[in-house]
């Protein structure tokens, strides 16, 4: 046993120095951000402000992420990475230097979040194709369980590491933290990783980027099944969206809200995750993929939505927390069995990256709908209910009630959707239709 795991140690150790330093450097990315939201919903207090901060950094990821996976193919993925990385970090650099000078402004942060999110789009296909060549194929679902832990780590951690260095050093400590992280893995890759070269098959060489992304929609229009699984997750990531969205400006504006409740509901949505993540990995194979696909969604919408927006304490919104994320990596693991049993594997790549464009297109969307629900909508309704007894004893009063309502109408949409989508016959097809597994 011993001798068995010195050897898989050994033959991982790229990819670990690589999983490793690249985690690290997640971590402080994603404290910038989570730091951000709170930063600048204090400043404006508006929902729609801080929604578009993410609106800025996923509209290039689905303009652009249908051409980045050709384009990555073609470029060599040490050099990708550190360029891209490079960008960032000047970015976050120069976030620090508007942050000590006093001249921050909100579109800054906009025009900011813009180029990380295209550096990013860019980067994350040539990511993934390097842990796979720096991994041996007998370990890939040792790489996908760490990465799964690493995301889920990460989550944990951020609310954590940025709320403490927001309350007790300042939006630019956190922001210098970053810096250290992506110094840290900059000088990683380029001194102690190498990275092999990919073999790319003629076809791809001889297909235009346009071409490639013609095939991907082409396979999916003859594969009704996949795409409406992709449409499914579409709708889904709608309303999650839109949760996301109005989540900050709900905890942060009720009463017992604050910079440290937001903190603790984000810390225990890493936790759930995390516990959910062990979970698939121990769980044997489902009879029925689809259906557990289906039921982890159906659960995870008719739970957390409904507790955040009734309950007015943060027992209660982390008890939701935990209903609403511990059964999301049970639904990407099936998944993504599903996508990788019944697409042929020379066609994953650019079935994939019309995936990406399809599926998280409303992401964006969403971000936007729920900030501006919030703001010009349900905040100003809440405002006229004073004397509705039954919405003051659901909802609460004063600022972040009207979020909280928003939550009950996002419950039963996210219901309504699952519902739908359970009807469609062509989604339980891919129970019949697959590649052996």
């Amino acid at each position: 046993m011993k001798h068995n795991t010195i050897t898989t140690l050994g033959e991982l150790k790229p990819f670990l120095v690589l999983w490793i330093t690249q985690s690290f450097s997640a971590l402080g990315s994603s404290m910038t951000s989570f730091a951000l939201i709170i930063w600048l919903y204090e400043k404006s207090g508006s929902a729609l402000s801080t929604a578009l901060l993410s609106v800025c950094s996923y509209a290039p990821y689905i303009l652009l992420s249908i051409f980045a996976g050709a384009l990555s193919d073609r470029w060599n993925k040490k050099t990708t990475m550190l360029v891209c990385d490079t960008l960032a970090a000047i970015c976050s650099g120069l976030l620090l230097f508007l942050l000590k000078t006093e001249s921050l402004q909100i579109w800054h942060l906009y025009a900011l979040n813009i180029v990380t999110g295209t550096m990013n789009t860019v980067q994350q296909p040539a990511s993934e194709v390097a842990a796979s060549l720096l991994a041996p194929r007998k370990h890939y679902q040792r790489v996908s369980g760490l990465k799964s832990f690493s995301n889920a780590l990460v989550t944990v951690l951020t609310p954590m590491f940025a709320t403490a260095l927001l309350a007790f050093k300042g939006m630019d400590t956190v922001v210098l933290f970053d810096l250290m992280t992506f110094f840290t893995a900059f000088l990683t890759l380029i001194f102690c990783i190498k990275i092999p070269k990919q073999a790319i098959d003629d076809t791809t060489e001889k297909d235009s980027i346009t071409v490639s992304a013609k095939k991907g929609i082409a396979y999916l229009l003859k594969n009704r099944g996949i795409l409406d699984l992709i449409l499914f997750l579409a709708a889904i990531n709608l309303t999650a969206s839109i949760y996301n969205s109005a989540l900050p400006a709900m905890i942060l504006s009720r009463n017992g809200g604050s910079r440290t409740s937001l903190g603790l509901v984000t810390m225990v949505t890493g936790l759930a995750t995390l516990a959910g993540s062990i979970l698939a990995s121990l769980a044997p194979k489902p009879k029925s993929r689809v259906k557990t696909i289906w039921l982890s969604l159906l659960f995870s919408m008719s739970s957390e939505n409904f507790f955040l927006a009734f309950g007015k304490t943060v027992p209660f919104w982390c008890f939701g927390a935990i209903m609403g994320w511990v059964a999301i990596p049970l639904m990407s693991t099936n998944l993504d069995a599903i996508m990788r049993l019944h697409i042929p594997v020379e066609m994953q790549g650019r079935v994939y990256a019309t995936r990406n464009t399809l599926q998280f297109f409303t992401i964006p969307v969403g971000y936007l709908l729920g900030g501006f629900l919030v703001d010009r909508v349900f905040e100003p309704f809440a405002k006229t209910q004073l004397a509705n007894h039954f919405f003051l004893l659901a909802f609460g009063s004063g600022k972040g009630s009207g979020a909280a309502f928003l939550f009950a109408i996002l419950g039963f949409l996210g219901i309504a959707t699952c519902l739908v989508f359970g009807k469609d016959p062509h989604i339980w097809d891919l129970e019949k239709e697959t590649i052996a597994e």
